[in-house]
């Protein structure tokens, strides 16, 4: 790996953190079109980043523990500012199960490399990561345009969307994390035995 710190990708991934702070004084303000704008950036930095370190060999230890990192500051940030809006139907225990699986994850993860395996995202990490930006995306469509009499005609369809794609997003949250645990529990069996036949 390419460990030189101030590269492309990791100058990218530490884009998010001011961008999520922007991101939250704008919800909080009820700024809703820069809100909007600000999350397309900042989920567009998080594909460059990691299309830039692959395509440019310029993979750093930093990038990988920072990328995802940055990713859940900026969707757990969101989420929380989205409490107070209620118009965005999230709710605290909503919040609660969508940081606690990234936690969770995050020390199960943590303890199963501290093994020697590999625990990387698989498809369905990736679909739940999807789908959180998705509903960023509708809801904050619908903040925007929610009030605009020129979009009276497509308002119900977008807040359709997004209360669709929140519960999707909650259901690939849960399940998800549900299989992170199932899959870190047979590494760490595994490693296990690996241990006793040595």
């Amino acid at each position: 790996m390419n460990e030189k710190l101030w590269n492309v990708p990791n100058i990218l991934t530490i884009s998010r953190i001011p961008l999520t702070v922007l991101l939250c004084i704008f919800i909080d303000k009820h700024f809703w079109l820069p809100a909007l704008i600000t999350f397309v950036v900042a989920a567009i930095t998080d594909w460059v980043d990691g299309w830039w370190a692959r395509k440019f060999n310029q993979l750093s230890t930093f990038g990988r523990l920072f990328d995802p990192l940055t990713d859940k500051i900026l969707i757990g940030s969101t989420f929380i500012f989205l409490i107070a809006v209620p118009e965005s139907a999230m709710e605290a225990w909503m919040v609660a199960v969508v940081i606690g699986r990234e936690l969770l994850i995050t020390g199960v993860r943590g303890y199963v490399e501290s093994l020697g395996k590999k625990f990387g995202a698989d498809w369905f990490g990736k679909l739940k990561t999807i789908l959180q930006c998705a509903w960023l995306v509708a809801v904050l469509t619908f903040l925007t345009i929610h009030n605009q009499a020129w979009a009276e005609p497509i308002v119900r369809l977008v807040e359709m969307i997004h209360y669709g794609l929140l519960y999707a997003m909650l259901a690939a949250t849960v399940l998800s994390g549900l299989q992170y645990c199932v899959k870190a529990k047979r590494m760490m069996m595994a490693a296990g035995h690996d241990a006793l036949a040595n």
